[in-house]
């Protein structure tokens, strides 16, 4: 059975169901077959129908995570479902804006931050699944706190680091949160010794951004150097 007809059966399923236990058992199984089938969003050639179904597969996916709050796979899919949104449609608009109406592109780019902020939250949340505590012990000692992260979980060090990241793009004049630039760092490096060579050098393609901040600012031009010809040759 495919997951959009599992999908469809359950939520059915949950019009008829009485008792707690089935109908949480109803929830996860629409939860599986949507976090499962939210990768078509990435393979279909159609931008526009993207932006218009993806608010509402978000909205969707967070009222079951209200009554899943530990389905990993679901949070998972949260974190990469608003920050792919927030950096595929809303800040290409930010500047174009700018020229036109600043007001609204500073709303625009507010509105972007806190939808990574949320996308971040819900990596970190995945994580504090897997390994509690983690949620605190990352702002009080990121290096220790992400040794314990195993390489089935990279997909969460990398969405908690893409969001996080954006967010802090979009935030410069924010300086509790540029402050979290080394939390960011800590992320993505735990990631890249796990599997530099995770989802086709999408490691690499992060760290070539990541590190051409400047040597002042802690990256290095050389070090993105490196990861363009290693994201290259991984792709």
């Amino acid at each position: 059975m495919s997951a959009l007809r599992r999908a469809t059966f359950a939520l059915v399923a949950l019009t008829m169901l009485g008792g707690c236990s089935l109908k949480k058992m109803a929830v996860k199984t629409v939860a599986d077959s949507l976090a499962e089938g939210s990768s078509g969003y990435t393979t279909d050639e159609d931008p526009d129908l993207i932006r218009e179904a993806l608010p509402f597969g978000l909205k969707t996916l967070e009222g079951l995570s209200a009554t899943l709050p530990t389905h990993r796979p679901l949070l998972r899919s949260l974190a990469s479902g608003f920050t792919s949104y927030a950096v595929g449609f809303l800040v290409p608009e930010i500047r174009p804006m700018e020229e036109i109406d600043l007001d609204r592109a500073r709303e625009q780019r507010v509105r972007a931050r806190k939808m990574l902020i949320r996308a971040r939250d819900y990596a970190l949340r995945s994580l504090e699944v897997g390994y509690p505590g983690f949620k605190t012990a990352i702002y009080s000692d990121p290096k220790a706190t992400v040794e314990r992260v195993k390489v089935e979980d990279i997909a969460d060090l990398y969405w908690a680091a893409a969001s996080w990241g954006s967010a802090i793009s979009l935030g410069k004049d924010q300086m509790d949160l540029v402050a979290e630039v080394p939390l960011v760092d800590a992320l993505i490096r735990r990631a890249f010794a796990l599997d530099d060579a995770w989802e086709q050098g999408s490691l690499h393609e992060f760290l070539i951004v990541f590190e051409s901040r400047g040597e002042s600012s802690g990256g290095s031009y050389a070090r993105a150097r490196e990861h363009f010809e290693r994201a290259m040759a991984l792709s």
